[in-house]
């Protein structure tokens, strides 16, 4: 037999540790909730790497091909 109250206790366990933390298992980020948790990274990232002149770059690149 298979042992299945074992597994469904650990099961149990974890999403009581998810809702703990306030997390969901389903569902979609909004936008703009999305932007603010990557814009400190990506800021972060283009300081340390110096690629400020290839965002401005690609940036341009896109203007250009949207037809700005």
């Amino acid at each position: 037999m298979a042992d299945t109250a074992t597994r469904t206790m650990i099961r149990t366990r974890g999403r009581k540790v998810q809702a703990a933390f306030g997390s969901r298992q389903s569902g979609t980020r909004h936008p703009l909730v999305a932007t603010a948790m990557v814009l400190p990274l990506a800021a972060l990232l283009v300081v340390v790497f110096g690629g400020w002149e290839a965002v401005v770059t690609q940036a341009s690149s896109v203007g250009v091909m949207l037809g700005r």
